[in-house]
């Protein structure tokens, strides 16, 4: 099974975590399913159940190395996750806070080498997105389940119960932009979810179901479901399935023999990468 997760460190009815399931036929990925889910324990309970996935989920997975250099923290990505976890969300904003009031106007955060290729927020962003949360939120949850993280892990670990569970970190901002460039397709305000966004959600599905992108790969779906993707002017169902595509991609090169599910293979084990995104 392929999943496509659109994460939320603080998950609720209004605005839930969105999960695409999905499976895949040589270039063809099938959605099959989009599940909502509106806590956090119940999201670890779905990753806890016993079957095996390939999953793209929309969360960093690592800090800057610099960052972690700087505040002395733990440079072995697990025992750096763990003393992570143990903070507060207001202790990790304290920490961030006084790491970007040391630095220079127009460099106050520190990036990944994943960032520039990918077009992500640094992870340790605590607003607009609150990424840093959601890494804080997201990442021990998947350790308890025994997710196997390709490149911060190795081969081999998680699986505790003898399934095995692949998760990567995915940024559906990547692969929406090769279609839709600077254009815009989603918003949670509803003042701002207009009909030229509304167009730019259409296109981008139409492209996707072509098979327009690098990736080489074509979306299946029902009428009923590409109405629904659509017509999500939050955007996350949208943003789910296109980590769906990035995990196919993953299971592709895997299949190809890539033990690393197409991440690079010189990659930082403390940072991580986004799946997909280009070497430089």
């Amino acid at each position: 099974m392929l999943v496509g997760c659109d994460f939320s460190s603080s998950p609720s009815r209004r605005k839930p975590i969105v999960l695409a399931l999905g499976r895949s036929d040589g270039v063809r990925v099938q959605l099959l399913a989009l599940e909502r889910i509106e806590t956090l324990p119940a999201f670890a309970q779905w990753l806890g159940q016993p079957r095996p996935w390939v999953g793209g989920f929309d969360l960093p997975f690592g800090l800057p190395r610099e960052l972690v250099q700087t505040l002395r923290w733990p440079t072995d990505w697990r025992a750096c996750m763990q003393h992570y976890r143990s903070l507060t969300r207001e202790q990790i904003r304290e920490a961030f806070a006084g790491f970007c009031d040391a630095r220079p106007v127009g460099g106050k955060f520190a990036h990944r080498a994943t960032d520039g290729p990918a077009g992500s927020s640094p992870s340790m962003k605590w607003v607009n997105p609150p990424v840093a949360y959601m890494l804080h939120a997201g990442v021990p949850l998947l350790l308890e389940a025994g997710v196997w993280l390709p490149g911060l892990m190795p081969p081999g670990a998680g699986a505790a119960d003898g399934v095995q569970r692949v998760a990567l970190e995915a940024y559906p901002g990547l692969l929406a932009r090769e279609v839709l460039q600077r254009r815009s397709y989603k918003s949670d305000d509803r003042a701002k979810q207009t009909p030229e966004r509304l167009i730019a959600r259409k296109d981008l599905v139409n492209a996707l179901e072509m098979g327009q992108t690098r990736l080489g790969l074509r979306l299946k779906l029902s009428h009923a479901q590409r109405d629904a993707l659509v017509a999500d002017a939050s955007g996350d169902s949208l943003d789910a399935t296109l980590c769906l595509l990035q995990a196919a991609w993953a299971q592709r090169e895997h299949a190809q023999g890539d033990a690393l599910y197409g991440l690079p293979p010189g990659l930082d084990a403390l940072e991580g990468w986004i799946v997909t995104a280009p070497v430089p």
